[in-house]
């Protein structure tokens, strides 16, 4: 008995001590250093990053800034665990749950239009001429205007777009050098902001913007007001009407809940305020477009970050919720445990005693069986051995009364079986 119940504290004591090296294991420790891929230098991606690393640089986390072409590069480093990239922007329409199983969403974080700016007011196609730019390859400017062109048909073979950064087209088209440019971008983009106001630049009006909503469900319509990009000058003189595409912040669904959390946050202080196309409080929002909402997103949206996060460092919560996973059963475990050790306790010392009890029984009924005047020398080398057990049986101060009445019964049964 008191074997198996040591047997069984050891068990327990290596079970806490295995759920001790797995609270505090190396796996559970959050990283201080995560890589988020961004976009093209000078745009929205590569702006909204540099908000993200001074935000998360106040937590303690370091976030490193890869600069990329866009959305579909993007999406390349985040399925690549050979990257180390963790964390992005994308655009909806650029994967799907199916195909990137590895990803999670934290939730859409701002809006961005498609904008095909162009010089004057060509009529019956989108440019006046053949030399535009759709983006460098593996932009999600690119990726987006191969979408809508396949939509329009053989519109899609009017072109052999070039493949200019943002900044750079731009540049081409105030001077005269190309014939337009797509770009897809949040209003708050200064190159944006710049076109728009631009005298000799216009924004193409998307006529059947509810058809390609309809044909594309990842798209939605904007209208931009007439004058809000220069209102002096009335630039743009008309209402225009836009697509526009939701963006998410993707992560490696291995990515440390407490950095997940962090992100989160960081999202509702660079996202959550009012702006020309959203209403203040409408990012993030709990949406999963392209890959699912992530469970710690889930958890976000419901109830905001969990105590533990809230009142540790980032990379504290984590071991410590975990050495709070193993504990608790822990404690249930080993307190009704330690509560039964005086009575498992008692139990073997009455044990031995009763032991003897039960032998002295067995003497005493053997001897009234018998006949009188019968043989008894065997029973009195019993009573003799029982009694020479019972002095050498050693028990605590506690028990010492039973014993000593165990004792006490020996003698009177050796005292039988002399009369005998």
């Amino acid at each position: 008995m008191r074997g198996a119940y040591l047997v069984l504290l050891a068990l327990v004591g290596l079970g806490f001590l295995a759920g001790i090296g797995w609270a505090v294991s190396r796996q559970a420790r959050p990283p201080r250093v995560v890589v988020m891929a961004t976009g093209p230098d000078g745009g929205a991606y590569a702006a909204y990053g540099v908000r993200y690393r001074q935000i998360l640089a106040r937590e303690g986390l370091e976030v490193r800034l890869r600069p990329t072409a866009g959305d579909v590069e993007n999406l390349a480093l985040l399925r690549d665990p050979r990257s180390g990239v963790a964390v992005a922007l994308l655009q909806a329409g650029t994967t799907s749950a199916q195909e990137s199983h590895e990803l999670v969403s934290l939730g859409t974080v701002f809006l961005q239009a498609v904008w095909i700016f162009r010089r004057g007011e060509p009529q019956g196609r989108v440019f006046a001429g053949p030399r535009v730019s759709f983006g460098p390859e593996g932009s999600g400017t690119r990726a987006m205007m191969m979408r809508l062109l396949r939509l329009l048909g053989t519109e899609a073979r009017s072109y052999a777009p070039l493949a200019l950064r943002p900044d750079v087209a731009a540049e081409e088209l105030l001077a005269g050098r190309i014939d337009g440019m797509a770009l897809v971008a949040a209003w708050e983009s200064p190159l944006v902001q710049r076109l728009v106001a631009a005298p000799d630049i216009s924004v193409l009006s998307f006529a059947r913007a509810d058809a390609f909503v309809a044909l594309e469900p990842t798209l939605q319509k904007l209208v931009l007001p007439a004058g809000v990009g220069d209102l002096a000058r009335n630039r743009p003189p008309h209402d225009v009407t836009l697509l526009a595409t939701k963006t998410s912040l993707v992560v490696r669904d291995d990515l440390s809940s407490a950095v997940q959390y962090l992100l989160l946050d960081a999202a509702s202080e660079i996202h959550g305020g009012p702006g020309i196309f959203q209403k203040a409080g409408q990012f993030p929002a709990a949406e999963g477009v392209d890959v699912p909402l992530g469970e710690e997103a889930r958890r976000f949206y419901k109830s905001g970050r969990p105590f533990l996060n809230r009142h540790l460092p980032y990379w504290m919560a984590v071991p410590v919720e975990r050495l709070i996973i193993v504990l608790v059963p822990f404690i249930g475990i080993a307190v009704p445990l330690l509560r039964g050790v005086p009575g498992i306790y008692r139990s073997i010392m009455q044990r031995r005693i009763v032991r003897l009890y039960r032998e002295l029984k067995r003497i005493e009924s053997e001897l009234e069986a018998r006949p009188p005047g019968s043989d008894t020398a065997d029973l009195e080398r019993r009573a003799a051995d029982l009694e020479s057990r019972a002095n050498h049986l050693r028990v605590p101060l506690s028990f010492s009364r039973w014993l000593y009445t165990l004792k006490q019964h020996i003698r009177l049964v050796r005292a039988r079986l002399g009369e005998a």
